[in-house]
């Protein structure tokens, strides 16, 4: 029989997630139908003294731009963006990947 830490999924720890990324290597979560990750990020921010220097995006129709603004704004303020509803602008994911490596230059 195996043990019960193969079997429960550990608790979500954002903090913990937040130590393994860099400036350059963004956190990226795929996450189960109905789930908001919106607080937990909220709550996390306000912990770090970060509320005043987050953005956040609901990607759709439309919404590249915007992304690409905050995204800018986070990487010249020192802040975070949060990118919610990827699956909906998959043509966008490769200019998404640019932006992210350019980061790295």
């Amino acid at each position: 029989m195996i043990g019960k830490e193969f079997i429960d999924p550990p608790t979500f720890n954002l903090g913990a997630c937040y130590q393994d990324s860099t400036n350059i290597t963004p956190l990226v979560f795929v996450l189960s139908p109905g789930t908001d990750p919106v607080a937990d990020f909220r709550k996390y921010a306000e912990e770090r003294d970060m509320t005043l220097k987050i953005g956040l995006v609901s990607l759709g129709q439309g919404q590249e731009k915007k992304a690409e603004k905050e995204i800018d704004k986070a990487k010249n303020t020192g802040g975070w963006c949060l990118l919610q509803n990827c699956h909906l602008m998959d043509f966008w994911m490769p200019r998404l990947e640019a932006i992210v490596e350019q980061m790295n230059d």
